[in-house]
């Protein structure tokens, strides 16, 4: 018994050595603390926007192949949207770092606290972005060129805000490229259908992202800041509910080009079922309520996806 508590004490007095040397005591709390605000940059901590822009691209290789998307192409895709998601959220840091501060949702951001500094935000942007560009080298060129104009877009996208009235359009191209992008990578050409699909999810992003505007209505106005919601004005919801319609409507179109039954329309029907609730939380343009609108957004893209891939399943 007295060598085995020897050996506890021993092994308790080389733990305390440990924690107490500098490795533990600086080095390790630093990484964890600068891997903390990298998630926070990135958004890894909320990945709604990820999901957002990864529903158009999935519609689009399941209806591109006939429900049976080349694996490589699906590989290079889901990691694209995540990586480009991760760079553009980087770059728009670092566009808003002198307006974030003064905004009640988006003050606690690294850039504005100080826990990253501006030049750590560009060089990881364009870290990720180089590795989505060699994943993109490993489509035909066609893919390649459109992933350039793609880039730009959601790389400049952030700079819209100050000068272009409506910067949601902007991010509608942005967020739904990868429509055509993904006709391109399938099958070589980017046919009618494929831009059909492009107007449906700009249109749908451009109504979601105008609910997230108007919950940061107020403080756009402040900043002298442009957004959908401030120039639509008091027509926003009926201008964000004509273009959830519109957008319905594109979808109701290819469905029927592609003569997809039951199981599509099923997931149109569910996508109208959760736009009608957005248009109720959106009633009284409570802050909280418009952003609960933009979050129910992510059911909006996914019930769709789920009645493509029944309906190619069961076919």
């Amino acid at each position: 018994m007295n060598v085995q508590a020897t050996i506890r004490d021993r092994l308790r007095w080389l733990g305390h050595r440990i924690s107490t040397t500098p490795l533990f005591t600086e080095t390790l709390p630093h990484i964890r603390t600068k891997a903390r605000a990298y998630a926070q940059l990135t958004r890894l901590n909320r990945p709604i926007g990820t999901w957002l822009l990864l529903w158009p691209a999935l519609w689009a290789l399941w209806l591109s192949s006939g429900g049976r998307p080349d694996q490589h192409v699906f590989v290079v895709f889901v990691l694209g949207v995540f990586l480009t998601r991760a760079a553009g959220c980087a770059i728009n840091d670092y566009a808003d770092r002198a307006f974030d501060g003064h905004v009640r949702r988006t003050r606690d951001r690294p850039l504005v606290t100080g826990q990253l500094d501006p030049i750590e935000a560009v060089a990881l942007s364009i870290a990720l972005g180089l590795i989505a560009l060699g994943l993109v080298l490993t489509l035909n060129k066609l893919t390649q060129l459109m992933a350039l104009v793609g880039a730009f877009l959601l790389l400049t996208y952030p700079f819209m805000k100050r000068f272009f009235p409506i910067p949601q359009l902007y991010l509608g191209a942005a967020f739904t490229w990868s429509v055509p992008m993904a006709y391109a990578a399938q099958t070589g050409e980017v046919p009618r259908l494929a831009w059909l699909l492009f107007l449906c999810g700009l249109l749908w992003t451009m109504a979601y992202d105008t609910m997230y505007a108007m919950a940061d209505r107020e403080d756009d106005r402040k900043l002298g800041l442009r957004s959908s919601a401030l120039l639509f004005g008091d027509a926003d919801r009926v201008i964000v509910g004509a273009m959830q319609l519109m957008a319905l409507f594109g979808l109701w179109l290819a469905g029927r080009e592609l003569e997809l039954g039951g199981w599509y329309r099923a997931g149109l029907a569910a996508a109208a079922a959760f736009a009608l609730y957005q248009q109720f939380l959106i009633r009284e343009r409570i802050p909280e309520k418009c952003f609960q609108a933009f979050l129910n957004n992510n059911y909006f893209g996914m019930v769709i996806f789920i009645g493509i891939a029944l309906e190619y399943l069961w076919r």
